[in-house]
């Protein structure tokens, strides 16, 4: 299992007001005692292949991977032509993923807000037909969409579309592909929606890909009835509140040996450090405890499941060794 880091404190400056660089965030994590960084799209201010050679260039200087690259699609929009744009966003973020992360690199998806005049049936509609035109896409890349049980992305006025577990599996259910289409699973979402998060991995761990581990708080006074209100309002609610992983409502022994058991050693992307790197920095310890603890300590990649549908579908192999200790040492531990 490898460990990489998202910096959800510092998204504001890297892709609103601009006011960090990508290449200033990769600098400012090589103090995190981690293996790889989750991007963005809104931190690519720049579209052109020597701009991303520039990104993977500074993620090679401090030692680190780019696993996964997340993006929020609004794909259950009621405009036809903002889906297409949509559509088009998340192809381009895709190329993305394949340029800075190789084959196999993670391309998160969602479903789209929850508008009010879109149907059940209609929402779903859009959100098949749309992976199901990205997948050729994704084979021809070779990249994974991951579609995150999630909650509401920071530019949206709306919650998740398939932020109910019921619309969630629905979703998934009606995708076949187990190579190039899978679940990113985020705990804390699922608590948000109402779920047992350790329950809700129950569910979905044979179709899980990556994984997003965060710790979440209620503010004093307010329910988690508070954040699932479809309000209109643009942004994350007040009432939900980020903090040091382990130390909140998920049950991390459980998941850890769910996930450990059904065969996945793949990356956990800690997202974190709202609250100061020094967060930050005591979430990745403790992602390194529980991976020495429940996955043997291994650093290699390999998520069976998915690996059983490449080999029956005639693909190479993603499974990476571990991380050579000699070349950790005299790579990242002076950071660490």
């Amino acid at each position: 299992m490898r460990i990489s880091v998202f910096p959800k404190g510092d998204l504001a400056a890297l892709s609103d007001s601009r006011t960090m660089t990508v290449f200033e965030w990769i600098e400012k994590a090589a103090s995190l005692p981690a293996d790889g960084l989750e991007l963005y799209s809104g931190m690519f201010w720049q579209s052109d292949d020597d701009y991303l050679d520039a990104i993977g260039e500074a993620l090679a200087k401090e030692g680190f991977e780019m696993p996964m690259l997340c993006t929020s699609p609004d794909f259950t929009h009621p405009d036809p032509s903002v889906r297409s744009a949509e559509f088009d966003r998340q192809v381009e973020i895709m190329r993305y993923a394949r340029h800075l992360g190789g084959p196999g690199a993670s391309a998160r998806v969602l479903s789209g807000q929850k508008h009010p005049e879109i149907t059940r049936e209609e929402g779903i509609g859009y959100v098949v037909d749309a992976y199901q035109r990205l997948l050729p896409i994704a084979r021809e890349m070779d990249v994974t969409l991951a579609m995150e049980n999630h909650y509401k992305d920071g530019s949206w006025a709306y919650v998740e579309f398939a932020q109910r577990a019921d619309v969630f599996l629905e979703i998934v259910g009606a995708i076949d592909d187990r190579v190039h289409f899978g679940v990113q699973y985020d705990p804390s979402n699922a608590i948000v929606a109402g779920e047992d998060s350790a329950d809700f991995l129950d569910l979905v761990v044979d179709r899980v890909v990556t994984m997003q581990a965060s710790d979440r708080f209620l503010a004093p006074g307010t329910s988690l009835a508070d954040l699932r209100q479809a309000d209109g309002t643009i942004g994350y609610s007040p009432a939900l509140q980020h903090g040091v992983i382990g130390q909140g409502m998920n049950d991390y022994p459980r998941i850890f040996r769910t996930l450990a058991e059904a065969g996945y050693d793949g990356w956990i992307s800690i997202e974190d450090g709202v609250n100061g790197m020094s967060e930050m920095h005591e979430s990745v310890l403790f992602l390194r405890e529980a991976r020495d603890r429940y996955f043997g300590g291994s650093t290699a990649v390999r998520v069976e499941k998915q690996e059983e549908a490449r080999a029956a579908a005639g693909l190479p192999s993603l499974a990476r060794p571990a991380l050579d200790e000699d070349a950790r040492a005299t790579g990242r531990a002076a950071a660490r």
